[in-house]
């Protein structure tokens, strides 16, 4: 379960164990005594017991201060007061301790959220910190060895070919595995090293940075190895990102805003070994000059005099200690962090969020439990698949018969996370079989010149409101396909081939122009208004007489979800009166927005996924050329993104994800009549089990072969099974009726 807001990073700055320590003797001592308040002297008697014991025992513990004692045996409770005196500071921001000193609990609006649940969270919380504590990875690497090696190879180096460098590799990968391994670095932090995209960086670089603050060296506050460009120095810093500053004021306005939100940084800032002057050179003019503006503390190092390997891990230990420092200052909310970047035009301080990775499981569970509460069931995976969909692109196809549920799944799913049609974030589109231009879902001027906004133009000008960006938007195009898709809808998938980043934010070309209004309020409103990056397209189709196909346009441009396997017999079911309410939570819009617009974006943490996927997609293309069905860069990169975020979040196997995919992205395209369309089915299917299976041919009547497929079976040998599946059910209707496609009508 999410833990309350306060709960969430009590444990991330740590240099021994007697926090968490601490919190689990005081829940012990909240449920035997079932209180509030609880007695100080019996905390200090289990605190001492617990240190006592794993002593005893040659476990792994935290040697008490030297000042007091060697060893935990040869202290009594009353020398626990000062040893544990450190943790009760860290946490008073939760705690209740009168100045008595008698008793200590949690503070009244604290222990009001402590619910059995929330209790049970934080104690299995509070224990994986604490073994995560006691048993880190091991370190057997140098770090010295790491920087004098890049700094030994890299002017060399340069005079190569970036592309597949075995410096490159080291720096991007082996480095940053070693840095992990640290204990202090490897629980909550990411690592990322950098030589360049293309050509080789003058300025390689080695980060760790705290995802709730910062996934790239561009925004946020982070530590940084910055080598110089004659490899002479390596500064290691506590550094922010400039390039979002840049975007919004510029080179000589975002200079002055940096430097004063450095000395603002350095003024919180504990006192520690850290230089913190602006006297760094890394000898490459400008961008030289942009890392000091950026630096806020370092440490200096001279190749020819680099320090022992312990003084280096030191070293990174206190810039991690004011790092850590820094981001217990911050206000970390329970699943994503706010990151203050520049003030707009009317002064509002713009912010950022991002969910944490570990926490969309958590999320999606919540949401499964929300759908199934309210007497809807859906297939295994669907909810995942659903999600995974929205985040690699803002438009997906649901089809299925009808009555399977297609347009509650959307409407519920968007419940979930908070969006729903009273408060404005979901909007159901009914499409007319009239449609047959973009003026019905965009607007058109009326003979006065004044604009009226269509359905579509109306909720994406409500989401690029200021106090909306963070809110996500559904907009569900009901039986979309009633109408040429081609006709209404051309022009929404022309411009979401345009998304880009502008600054942290994506955005397209705009719907409606500026140029083309007249009046005054409409440019207010809707003059260069694109579609933003919180607003998600989701259509549902039924295939039958009175609806249209799909071209490849609209194909390649969408995850096609089906669903047409229905169990009728499952009904809704009474809740237990035990049972807890699972309640909407609300997400922020950074939950489903794409992380990725192009595979570079990607490549550097995710180039062996991306590597792998591709070669599956190149042997699947050449089977798709003998009926000039293959793919391009748009559906590759688009499937890359979806197994990506699957690994990342943990939903699926990534034999799974590749499964879903070929499903939702490749099978689609495929329909005929010809003896070439069934060629290639079978190929395809062949290359979904594991064993070299023989496909009956048209004119072949063999039973046991096709019954290993009836009422949804698939042979344990399938690779991938839902793929597998669905190619079967389009031969079998080839062999019938002389024509196949994806849709069942």
């Amino acid at each position: 379960m999410t833990l309350p807001t306060e709960f969430q990073s009590i444990f991330l700055h740590k240099n021994k164990s007697y926090k968490m320590v601490f919190i689990l003797n005081l829940i012990d001592e909240i449920r035997e005594k079932h209180e509030r308040e609880v007695s100080i002297v019996r905390i200090k008697e289990r605190f001492l017991e617990y240190y006592q014991s794993r002593e005893s025992e040659g476990l792994p513990v935290d040697a008490p201060p030297s000042r007091i004692s060697f060893r935990w045996a040869d202290i009594t409770v009353n020398r626990v007061q000062s040893i544990i005196v450190t943790a009760i500071e860290a946490l008073i921001h939760i705690l209740d301790y009168p100045n008595s000193g008698y008793t200590i609990g949690f503070k009244q609006e604290i222990y009001n959220q402590l619910t059995p649940d929330v209790i049970d969270g934080l104690y299995n919380y509070t224990l994986d910190e604490l073994d995560t504590y006691y048993a880190p990875p091991q370190s057997d690497f140098s770090l010295r060895e790491d920087l004098l090696n890049i700094m030994s190879s890299y002017t060399q180096a340069k005079a190569q070919p970036l592309t597949g460098h075995p410096l490159a590799e080291y720096v991007r990968k082996t480095v940053p595995e070693h840095l992990k391994s640290l204990p202090f670095i490897h629980n909550h932090f990411k690592v990322q090293g950098s030589v360049g995209r293309g050509n080789w960086a003058t300025i390689p670089w080695l980060a760790v940075m705290y995802p709730q603050i910062t996934d790239t060296i561009q925004r946020g506050v982070y530590v940084a190895y910055l080598f110089s460009a004659d490899m002479q120095h390596v500064y290691l810093t506590l550094n922010q990102g400039l390039g979002e500053a840049r975007s919004h004021l510029g080179r000589a306005e975002s200079t002055t805003f940096l430097q004063e939100r450095t000395k603002e940084i350095r003024a919180q800032l504990p006192e520690n070994r850290m230089n913190r002057s602006d006297d760094i050179e890394l000898n490459d003019g400008r961008l030289g000059d942009d890392y000091q503006t950026s630096t806020i503390a370092y440490f200096h190092y001279e190749r020819e005099h680099m320090p022992d390997n312990e003084q280096l891990i030191t070293d990174l230990w206190d810039a991690m200690d004011s790092y850590m420092f820094y981001i217990e200052s911050q206000a970390i909310t329970p699943n994503t962090v706010w990151t203050t970047v520049v003030q707009d035009e009317e002064g509002d301080e713009d912010f950022s969020t991002q969910i944490r990775d570990r926490d969309v499981q958590e999320t999606l569970s919540n949401i499964r439990d929300y759908i199934t509460q309210r007497g809807f069931y859906f297939p295994a995976h669907l909810i995942d698949n659903f999600y995974l969909s929205l985040k690699t692109r803002p438009f997906v196809i649901l089809a299925g018969i009808s009555g399977t549920g297609k347009t509650r799944l959307i409407r519920l799913f968007a419940e979930a996370v908070g969006a729903t049609a009273l408060n404005g974030q979901f909007r159901l589109i009914p499409v007319r079989p009239d449609w047959s231009d973009p003026t019905d879902l965009i607007g058109y001027k009326d003979l006065s010149g004044t604009f009226k906004p269509g359905p579509l133009t109306s909720v994406i000008a409500e989401a690029a409101q200021p106090e909306n960006r963070n809110k996500p938007y559904f907009i569900c195009l009901d039986e979309m396909n009633l109408a040429r898709v081609e006709h209404y809808f051309s022009d929404i998938l022309s411009l979401l081939e345009t998304q880009s980043w502008q600054g942290r934010h994506i955005v397209t070309d705009p719907v409606i122009p500026a140029a083309t209004l007249e009046l005054e309020i409409d440019l207010e409103r809707y003059g260069n208004l694109g579609i933003p990056e919180n607003v998600y397209l989701i259509g549902t189709v039924n295939m039958d007489e009175t609806t249209y196909p799909f071209s490849k346009k609209v194909l390649d441009r969408a995850n096609t979800l089906e669903f047409n396997s229905i169990d009728l017999m499952q009904l809704p079911k009474l809740r237990e009166e035990s049972q807890q309410v699972v309640e909407a939570i609300p997400v922020e819009q950074s939950f489903l927005r794409a992380d990725y617009l192009q595979l570079i974006d990607a490549y550097d943490h995710y180039a062996e996924l991306i590597i792998r996927t591709t070669e599956r997609l190149v042997t699947v293309n050449e089977i798709l050329e003998d009926i000039h069905a293959h793919v391009g860069f748009r559906i590759r990169d688009a499937v890359c993104f979806y197994v990506i975020y699957n690994e990342r979040f943990g939903l699926m196997s990534e034999a799974e994800a590749f499964d879903l995919q070929i499903m939702q992205k490749i099978l689609p395209r495929i329909q005929g009549s010809q003896s070439g369309v069934r060629r290639v089915l079978v190929k395809l299917l062949r290359l979904c089990l594991q064993d070299s299976v023989r496909i009956p041919s048209p004119m072949e009547d063999d039973d046991v072969f096709w019954a290993q497929w009836d009422r949804g079976n698939t042979p344990p040998q399938a690779t991938y099974p839902q793929t597998a599946h669905k190619l079967v059910d389009m031969i079998v209707r080839l062999d019938e009726d002389g024509f196949t496609s994806y849709w069942i009508s």
